[in-house]
């Protein structure tokens, strides 16, 4: 296989005309497609085989598994520089591609957010601040576990959860045996129950040659185990906010990063700012960049994957996004009535492009621009579950 590997030692950068490999076709890859398209760089999107709203809008895509030796030739020989839409890529993908091109951000910040036992590993490594967790691979391990903990719990998969999934509440009263046959996983770790004020998250960009840009932190409400709102910015101290950016710039330091990273925190009364996870890629709490900021979170990876200068991260306007579910849609291929959401004189609607609207799937965002944004929006997001399927 031939590598394409830069010779110098200076981070390669790639102007415009220049391909950008995108691994995963979601609409986090459409929308950086779009960016790309403004800004005049092809785009290659390699979807892993799965359903690709990215597809309709890239220069070429390849349909096919991430374990598909034709594909991963073609990847590497069209894709001047590789970038991820999300973690679940397969390892062995992942080192084939980065042994060839520049893969930012890297391999092993890729691998780290992608599994829970590793991110939290790496984040006790660190120093940062999390919730309190023991590494769990059976029964036995789960129930000195949950004796250490002696109280509420969440037990949670060590790989492929997001969006609530892989994840149990204990109350830390439960047989651990048959807690441990019902949750079926191979691994998994059991976090101490956090009982916090906010969720709050924070976009950071990093460049190959160390500049960071943070955007403001927001708020995060949920329904559904599923962001329904993201509030920006977020109405907290300059203490809390230092607190976040310092945190985000430590991380990613220490992965080397390159490129976009969400940083998710629990605002907890009593101990403070912790981390609760990290999305290596654009994440869905900051798609209102998208309108309201001088440079969206998609324009900001593709510069830092491009080696251009990062962006100005200025929050242009208040605002609250709101996410799309299926839930939302009348019926599963019936479009809802947009009227009163597009009768707002300052709300931008984005859709993703899916074919089936399944109730908990992300089918969109709309973004309310203003001081009033959070009150209009809850009028049209009640209007749209009213007229929505019925859960």
């Amino acid at each position: 296989m031939s590598s394409k590997k830069h010779a110098s030692t200076a981070p390669p950068s790639f102007a415009s005309g220049s391909t950008i490999g995108i691994l995963g076709g979601g609409q986090l890859a459409r929308m950086l497609c779009m960016v790309a398209q403004r800004m005049g760089y092809r785009t290659l999107v390699w979807t892993g085989g799965q359903e690709a709203p990215a597809a309709a809008i890239c220069d070429e895509f390849l349909d096919e598994p991430f374990d598909s030796l034709a594909a991963l030739e073609r990847f590497i020989s069209l894709a001047d520089v590789a970038t991820v839409e999300f973690e679940n890529i397969p390892a062995a993908a992942l080192d084939a591609v980065e042994q060839s091109l520049p893969l930012r951000p890297n391999a092993r910040a890729i691998r780290i957010c992608a599994n829970r036992e590793a991110e939290k590993s790496f984040l006790r490594s660190q120093g940062i601040p999390c919730a309190p967790f023991w590494i769990i691979s059976s029964a036995e391990e789960l129930a000195a576990a949950m004796q250490e903990l002696h109280g509420p719990g969440v037990l949670k998969t060590s790989a492929f959860g997001y969006d609530g999934k892989g994840q149990r509440k204990l109350d830390g009263s439960e047989d651990p045996i048959r807690i441990w046959h019902e949750f079926s996983a191979p691994r998994a770790i059991l976090e101490g129950f956090i009982c916090f004020e906010r969720e709050l998250s924070i976009m950071i960009a990093r460049s190959a040659n160390g500049d960071v840009r943070c955007f403001d932190p927001v708020e995060n409400l949920h329904r559904h185990h599923i962001l329904d709102l993201t509030i920006a910015p977020a109405q907290i101290s300059d203490d809390l906010l230092d607190c976040m950016k310092e945190i985000a710039t430590r991380i990613a330091v220490a992965f080397d990063y390159v490129g976009i990273m969400g940083v998710e925190f629990f605002l907890d009364p009593v101990n403070g700012i912790i981390v609760n996870e990290m999305a290596p890629r654009p994440h869905n709490s900051g798609h209102h960049t998208i309108d309201a900021c001088y440079t969206s979170q998609f324009e900001q990876q593709l510069r830092a994957v491009c080696g251009l200068p990062l962006g100005s991260t200025k929050l242009l306007s208040p605002c609250v996004m709101l996410n799309l579910l299926g839930d939302m849609w009348p019926a599963e291929n019936q479009q809802p009535d947009w009227q009163e959401l597009l009768a707002d004189g300052a709300c931008c609607l984005h859709l993703y492009g899916k074919k089936r609207a399944v109730q908990r799937r992300k089918m969109g965002h709309a973004t309310f621009l203003g001081e009033d944004a959070l009150a209009r929006v809850t009028s049209v997001k009640n209007q749209l579950l009213t007229k929505g399927q019925t859960l």
